[in-house]
């Protein structure tokens, strides 16, 4: 009896402790993603001449994007996150997945992933993911980026920024992805052209 006692209290603790203890944070419901708006056609093959790939790059970001969480940019010096709403990645991997599939779909260019830079080192995309929120002053989804398109061969560096802004309804977890989405595939589709005229 001594016995079964010893075994049963140390269960009984652990399940009343269970009900007290969350570890971890509840997830939401649902998390948001981005959708490219310029797809590349299954079976689409492409070839390059040497130095004429282009790889991209995963942007910088600031400290309010490093995070799965989407910021509210509330005043000049103040920001706060969507309560309940949450990105299946980050800001930055998400942003440069969308601009890979963007190149890649607007025409002829060979886009390559960072890993395999060293098959064809071309060019480069890299650049600054500077906004990629809400602004709740003016109620608009702002995705600015910073390009930096660096040509193999030792020619001149491009710099260039984009921006896109598109309305917000409300801002809570379920009216901000949309038009998230919709400002970062504008933005996209600009680098993209950018890109294929430089």
């Amino acid at each position: 009896m001594i016995r079964n006692t010893r075994i049963l209290l140390p269960v009984l603790a652990a399940l009343s402790l269970s009900a007290c203890v969350s570890f971890g944070s509840k997830p939401p419901a649902q998390l948001l993603s981005l959708s490219s708006d310029a797809r590349v056609v299954a079976g689409t093959e492409r070839t390059s001449a040497a130095g004429t790939s282009i790889t991209v790059l995963a942007p910088e970001t600031p400290k309010k994007l490093d995070t799965v969480r989407v910021p509210v940019q509330v005043n000049a010096t103040s920001v706060a996150y969507v309560q309940n709403a949450q990105w299946v990645d980050s800001p930055r991997q998400m942003f440069q997945h969308l601009l890979t599939e963007t190149i890649a779909a607007g025409g002829n260019t060979l886009v390559l992933d960072p890993g395999q830079y060293s098959t064809d080192p071309g060019r480069r995309l890299l650049g600054e993911l500077i906004d990629f929120g809400v602004d709740a002053q003016t109620n608009m989804a702002v995705v600015t980026y910073d390009a930096t398109l660096a040509p193999g061969g030792g020619a001149a560096v491009k710099r260039k920024r984009f921006s896109a802004s598109v309305p917000v309804g409300t801002i809570d977890a379920a009216s901000v992805g949309a038009p998230i989405n919709q400002a970062a595939n504008k933005v996209a589709a600009e680098v993209a052209a950018w890109v294929s005229a430089s």
